[in-house]
C-alpha cells in the first residue's frame, strides 16, 4: 500500500490552522472588539485599530495579549522549536488581525520553511508566493520536484534529508536566480550526476551542498563544477568520493575560485601546496586508504594460574591473547604484510564445518586404534578369537583426558563472526603479560567506495580473544617384537657394552696415575623435567574477554582519524592476581621479598584492578600536498 501523497500547500494550510491565528488571544472577539471598525467599511485606513481611551469590560490591552503568546509559562505560548515566522504571525494576529488574508500571505512572505511535515509533492499552489526568495523543505519525503512549480524569484532552495536520487528533475526548468542549492543527506548516486552541476543549469550558483550522498566519481564531478563561474562554497564530505587521498587537493587545485570546502576556508598556502595536482589526475586511482593501528592491551586476566599442574600425559595448556576487528574486505589481497606485522584474517568456519572437522578427527582416532589393535592381535595369535567374540581395543586416550577434551571442545562464538560484507582481522596472538604490546599496523586499500561508506556509518567491533590450546603427548606405536627391531636392539646393546668396557679400562688407568674420577650423580638427584618431544594440539578454545563497538562516522565528516581506548570493564580477580604475583615472586628469587611485600600491600590497600582496555586508531589517509601525492603514487 503506497503512502498517501501530501502536498506542500496542504502542509502550509495545516500549519496555519495549528497556529490558531483567529482564536484567543489572536484575531477579533470580545477581548478586543472595541478596537476595530465595522467590517462593512472598505477604506484601507479604517482597517487600522482605533486608539481606545478606555476599554470595555472584559477586554484586554494589546500588551497583555502579546504577553500571553510571548511568555513561556502561558498556555497560549508557542510550542518549543517554533520558528521566528510563527511568532511574527501570532503577534500580527493580535495587533492587526484583519490583515491576515490569503492575499497578505502570498505577497508578504519572502521565506517559507516547511520542515519534517511528510511533504512528498510540491504542487503549483507554491507559485502564488510571488515574492518568495527562500524555500526550505528539509526532512520530508520528496523524491522528485517539478521545477515548473517553483517561483522564478527563488534564490535559496534547501532539500536536505529527502529521498531525491538524481538532480535531473531539478534541471528541467531550474529557477534562474538560484544562488544556493542544498541537497545534503539525500540518495544521489551515479556518475551522471556530474552532468547536472554545470553552468547551463545554474549560471548564478554561489553555494552548493551535496554532502552525505553516494557520489563516487570525483574527477567527473570536479569537471562539471569547473563550469560554475560564481561558485565559492562547496560541500562534498560524506560522499564516497571524499574518501580518496587526493580528494581535497584535487578539488582545491581544480576550482581556483573556491573559498570554502567542507566548512573549512581554503587558504592561499593550501592552494600553493596542491598546485599542479590537477595535471596528474589521470594517475590518481579512485581508491581509499585506511590505516588501522592497535596499541597496548592491558588488564588481561592470567588464566594459566587457575589451571592445575599438568601430569606426564598432559594436557599441556598454553594461552595466547589477540585483538580482532571487522573491516571491509581488501581489494588487493588479504593478509599482506604492512610495517613488518603480518595481519591475520580470521574466517571462522560454520557450525556444520566445525562438526565435520570434529567427526573426521574422531574417525581418524578410531581407525588408528583399530589398526594398532589388529596388529597386536595378529602378532599374539588372538586375531581369530577377537573376530569371533567381537572384542575390540579401547581408544588409546585415558578417560580423564577424554572428559577434559569433551569439556573444552571449541564452540563458535557469535562475537567472532564478522558482519555480512566484512572480514575479521586479528593481531598476532601473544602470551600473557601485564601490558601486551600488539604492535599492529594494517593498511586497507579499497576501490569499492560505496560499501566502505556504509561500513563507516555502521562502525566496527573490537574484540579481545583468549586462545587456549591443549597439547597431548603423541604415543609412538610399539614395535619391539618385530625382527628388525630385535636386531637393532641387539646391535645397540653390544655397542653399549663395548663403550662401558672402554670407560672401565680408562678409569683404572686414571686410578693408577692418581687421578680422581668425577663423582657420579646420586640416585636421588633432581633432573630437569623434560616435555615430550612431539605433541598433538587440539583445536584452540576461543573465549571472548570483551567486545565493544567503535564509531567511525567522524571519518565521513572530515576528521582525519578516530583514536580511542576501548574499555571492556574489569575481568581480573583478586584471587588470580594473588596467584600471579606469587608465581612471579618464585621465578625471580632476587626480588622475592619485594614481590611478597607487594602482595601484602595488595591485601592491605583497596584492591582496584586495572580494567581490560586496548588502544586502537583508524586513520583515513589524506594527502597534504602535491609532493606527498606524487610520492604516494611512486610507492
Amino acid at each position: 500500500m503506497e503512502p498517501e501523497t501530501r502536498t506542500l500547500s496542504a502542509a502550509v494550510r495545516e500549519h496555519l490552522r495549528q497556529l490558531c491565528l483567529h482564536e484567543f488571544p489572536c484575531g477579533t472577539g470580545s477581548w478586543n472588539k472595541s478596537r476595530f471598525l465595522p467590517q462593512t467599511s472598505r477604506a484601507w485606513r479604517k482597517l487600522i485599530p482605533r486608539e481606545e481611551r478606555a476599554l470595555s469590560p472584559g477586554e484586554e490591552t494589546v500588551e497583555d495579549l502579546l504577553g500571553l503568546v510571548r511568555s513561556a509559562h502561558s498556555p497560549w505560548a508557542l510550542v518549543e522549536g517554533s520558528s521566528a515566522e510563527d511568532l511574527f504571525l501570532k503577534e500580527l494576529a493580535i495587533q492587526n488581525p484583519l490583515m491576515l488574508k490569503d492575499s497578505f500571505f502570498y505577497t508578504y512572505f519572502r521565506s517559507l520553511r516547511v520542515v519534517d511535515k511528510d511533504v512528498s509533492l510540491v504542487d503549483k499552489e507554491l507559485l502564488k508566493f510571488v515574492k518568495l526568495k527562500e524555500l526550505v523543505l528539509s526532512a520530508n519525503q520528496i523524491k522528485e520536484i517539478d521545477t515548473t512549480n517553483l517561483p522564478p524569484t527563488l534564490k535559496v532552495l534547501e532539500l536536505y534529508g529527502n529521498k531525491i536520487t538524481s538532480m535531473r528533475c531539478l534541471c528541467r526548468h531550474p529557477p534562474p536566480q538560484l544562488q544556493h542549492l542544498g541537497l545534503g543527506h539525500n540518495k544521489l548516486l551515479g556518475p551522471l550526476e556530474s552532468l547536472y552541476v554545470t553552468s547551463d543549469h545554474w549560471p548564478n550558483l554561489v553555494s552548493l551542498d551535496l554532502s552525505f550522498n553516494n557520489l563516487t566519481d570525483l574527477q567527473s564531478m570536479v569537471a562539471g563544477l569547473q563550469t560554475l563561474p560564481h561558485l565559492r562554497l562547496l560541500l562534498l564530505q560524506g560522499n564516497p568520493l571524499a574518501l580518496v587521498p587526493h580528494y581535497r587537493g584535487l578539488t582545491i587545485d581544480s576550482l581556483a575560485r573556491l573559498c570554502v570546502l567542507d566548512d573549512i576556508t581554503v587558504s592561499s598556502s593550501e592552494k600553493h601546496l596542491f598546485r599542479g595536482l590537477s595535471h596528474s589526475e589521470d594517475l590518481l586511482a579512485p581508491e581509499a586508504q585506511l590505516l588501522v593501528t592497535v596499541g597496548n592491551l592491558r588488564g588481561v586476566l592470567d588464566s594459566s594460574v587457575l589451571d592445575p599442574e599438568p601430569g606426564p600425559q598432559g594436557p599441556f595448556i598454553t594461552y595466547n591473547y589477540y585483538v580482532t576487528y571487522d573491516f571491509v574486505e581488501d581489494e588487493e589481497g588479504e593478509g599482506s604484510q604492512h610495517g613488518g606485522v603480518l595481519a591475520e584474517i580470521i574466517k571462522p568456519p560454520s557450525m556444520e564445518q566445525l562438526d565435520e572437522d570434529i567427526l573426521e578427527e574422531i574417525i581418524e582416532d578410531i581407525e588408528e586404534s583399530l589398526e594398532s589393535g589388529l596388529a597386536s592381535l595378529s602378532e599374539s595369535g588372538e586375531l581369530e578369537e577377537s573376530i569371533v567374540s567381537g572384542a575390540s581395543e579401547p581408544l588409546p586416550r585415558s578417560i580423564d583426558s577424554a572428559e577434559e577434551l569433551a569439556k573444552l571442545r571449541p564452540l563458535l562464538d557469535p562475537q567472532l563472526c564478522p558482519t555480512p560484507g566484512t572480514v575479521l582481522f586479528s593481531t598476532v596472538p601473544k602470551p600473557w603479560s601485564d601490558v601486551i604490546p600488539c604492535n599492529y599496523e594494517m593498511q586497507h586499500t579499497l576501490k569499492d567506495l560505496v560499501p566502505l561508506k556504509a561500513f563507516l556509518l555502521s562502525g566496527t567491533v573490537v574484540t579481545v580473544v583468549e586462545e587456549k590450546i591443549l597439547s597431548w603427548p603423541v604415543e609412538q606405536p610399539s614395535s619391539a617384537d618385530s625382527p628388525l627391531a630385535a636386531k637393532k636392539g641387539k646391535a645397540e646393546k653390544d655397542k653399549k657394552e663395548k663403550e662401558k668396557d672402554k670407560k672401565d679400562k680408562k678409569g683404572k688407568d686414571k686410578a693408577g696415575k692418581g687421578e680422581k674420577e668425577p663423582p657420579k650423580a646420586q640416585k636421588g638427584s633432581k633432573k630437569q623435567k623434560e616435555l615430550p618431544k612431539e605433541l598433538h594440539q587440539d583445536l584452540p578454545v576461543l573465549r571472548v574477554l570483551g567486545s565493544s563497538p567503535v564509531v567511525l562516522e567522524p571519518l565521513l565528516a572530515g576528521e582525519p582519524f578516530v583514536s580511542t581506548v576501548c574499555n571492556f570493564g574489569v575481568i581480573r580477580t583478586l584471587e588470580a592476581d594473588r596467584l600471579t604475583l606469587n608465581r612471579d615472586a618464585k621465578k625471580n628469587k632476587k626480588g622475592k621479598k619485594e614481590k611478597i611485600k607487594s602482595l601484602v600491600s595488595v591485601y592491605e590497600s583497596d584492591y582496584q584492578p586495572e580494567p581490560l582496555t586496548v588502544e586502537i586508531q583508524i586513520q583515513l589517509i589524506q594527502w597534504r600536498s602535491t609532493e606527498e601525492a606524487l610520492r604516494g603514487l611512486v610507492m
